[in-house]
């Protein structure tokens, strides 16, 4: 890109080159994040374009997206030419891509394998700021009966009581389980009191014939698999 672009405004570009034409005429895939931004802001700041802005705002934050969806109206009106309507349409944009992903979770109908969990899961709990533990029951072909949350707010012994997890299966007629809590802090490392709940409930599923078949403890990008690393 020739450099003299950071002072010039998008409308200046050759036309290839500006973001909401490029998306019609070479389509949505074609465009960075930076560009999908500036068509959202409009318009940039005296001294840069609705791209460089939106670049900028990206390296605050390390180009993570999910950051970004973090931000308050306040956050985003910290960057000079991003007023209360421009950050409302970044956040607006954001929580409906959020929102999204949850339909689309809620869409999966057969768990064949940790990813597959994790893409049902993430939307739910991924990008809490506390820890919450969940249950997903499943029928013997595999798909999805029921997800319930079992605690909030952190994970011990004491806050699974297991008759209440069984008792539930019970009544789904659940074949398998599957456990999931996620780490805010991104740390995908397993602790003592993980590995203990985990071999509390496959214990119990066990007595009752209900399969615990795996735990997942997630974060916002990656996921951890006690089946995948052979510790069920």
């Amino acid at each position: 890109m020739d450099y003299t672009k950071k002072t010039l405004s998008i409308k200046s570009w050759a036309e290839d080159d500006r973001p909401r034409e490029k998306l019609v005429l070479k389509g949505k895939s074609s465009l960075s994040d930076a560009e999908l931004i500036a068509i959202l802001i409009g318009s940039g700041n005296r001294n840069e374009s609705a791209v460089d802005l939106a670049k900028r705002i990206l390296n605050s934050i390390n180009n993570n997206l999910n950051k970004l969806g973090k931000l308050s109206v306040s956050e985003l009106q910290k960057f000079k030419g991003i007023g209360e309507a421009k950050a409302i349409s970044i956040i607006t944009a954001l929580e409906l891509g959020r929102r999204r992903r949850l339909e689309e979770a809620l869409e999966i109908p057969k768990i064949g394998s940790s990813k597959d969990v994790f893409n049902l899961m993430q939307p739910i709990i991924g990008e809490l700021q506390h820890e919450e533990f969940w249950i997903v029951f499943l029928n013997n072909s595999n798909k999805v009966l029921y997800k319930e949350q079992l605690s909030k707010g952190g994970l011990t012994g004491t806050l699974v009581d297991v008759r209440l997890v069984f008792k539930k299966a019970i009544e789904l007629y659940a074949t398998a389980i599957i456990l999931c809590h996620n780490h805010p802090s991104g740390k995908l490392q397993p602790s003592n009191a993980d590995k203990i709940i985990t071999k509390k409930l496959k214990q119990a599923g066990e007595t009752l014939d209900v399969k615990v078949l795996d735990h997942l403890i997630i974060t916002e990008n990656a996921y951890f698999s006690f089946a995948d690393e052979s510790l069920m």
